[in-house]
């Protein structure tokens, strides 16, 4: 029998935790509000701990967080979330805290780069060698997968903080990014749109102006990506991404600012096998942790 693992979703707004033995068997599944640190994790212990009396002892435990975060083992800050505009959660250690309770292998890297190994092995980007992970919602992140290894360099990629040509006359919207202002995150997530419109994004029309100021920064970003890290996929996800015809204004938004520079068949025929939703949903972030809890069990 494959172990039983534990997989935690550390977001900004909720942990996600389950445990199983792969992603078509996920148990136990449960949503904690993120709070304060301590009752949060205590509450996250608690329902492993259940787990562990209903299914048997876990065999490691995986950890996809919101960042930043230290995830290079052996350095300080491995396991702690650290420079997080997270009110209250900057550096916590949250595999600290994880190891009062269980003594069992772990692993802890970002939620996208943890949803992008996800959607390489499961999902949307089986049988492509380079994945890109991109999640728009309350941030925007991006991680990246390269035949099975995530991109790590002196931290790990904050692709939702790259600078974008921002034409003030069309957008004079300033930025709602408190470090970068007019960063892609600043202009294009779930709450720049609402500081933008005066209103959450579910509450706009799918013709609403909006979506194309939307999808033109998408799809710059996309267009940066193809050109620096070319992956043959890129993923994305988030709740902004649910909006009806999104997906396919990205695809035309990128296809322009390439300018039929990069020549290849998918991209010329429009990015429609290139630029697509997540194979894995809403679960891509989950299932993520439960690979980085396989890979720990080596």
């Amino acid at each position: 029998m494959p172990p039983l693992l534990a997989a935690i979703e550390a977001g900004g707004t909720k942990f996600v935790c389950a445990v199983g033995t792969g992603p078509d068997d996920l148990r136990e599944i449960v949503r904690i509000p993120t709070t304060n640190p301590k009752a949060t994790l205590a509450a996250v212990t608690a329902h492993l701990l259940h787990c562990q009396k209903v299914h048997g002892p876990v065999a490691a435990i995986g950890v996809g967080t919101f960042g930043p975060a230290g995830v290079a083992p052996g350095t300080p800050d491995y396991g702690k979330i650290t420079t997080t505009p997270k009110a209250g959660w900057q550096d916590t250690d949250v595999l600290g805290h994880l190891r009062q309770s269980f003594d069992v292998p772990m692993a802890f890297d970002t939620d996208v780069n943890a949803a992008a190994l996800s959607e390489y092995r499961w999902g949307a980007g089986q049988g492509s060698e380079s994945v890109l992970y991109l999640t728009i919602g309350t941030g925007i992140g991006g991680g990246f997968c390269w035949n099975g290894k995530l991109l790590h360099g002196l931290l790990h990629p904050e692709m939702g903080h790259i600078r974008l040509p921002h034409d003030l006359v069309r957008d004079p919207f300033a930025g709602a990014c408190p470090w970068h202002g007019d960063c892609l995150e600043g202009l294009a997530s779930g709450p720049a749109i609402e500081k933008r419109w005066q209103t959450k994004a579910e509450n706009l029309q799918p013709d609403h102006p909006a979506w194309e100021l939307e999808a033109h920064y998408l799809g710059t970003a996309c267009a940066d990506f193809l050109c620096t890290l070319s992956p043959q996929k890129i993923v994305m996800g988030g709740g902004v991404m649910d909006v009806p015809g999104l997906i396919e204004k990205v695809r035309i938004a990128a296809s322009a600012q390439l300018a039929d520079y990069l020549r290849h068949p998918p991209i010329q025929a429009g990015l429609a096998t290139v630029i697509v939703p997540p194979g894995l949903g809403s679960r891509a972030g989950l299932c993520g942790a439960l690979a980085l809890a396989m890979g720990a069990c080596g």
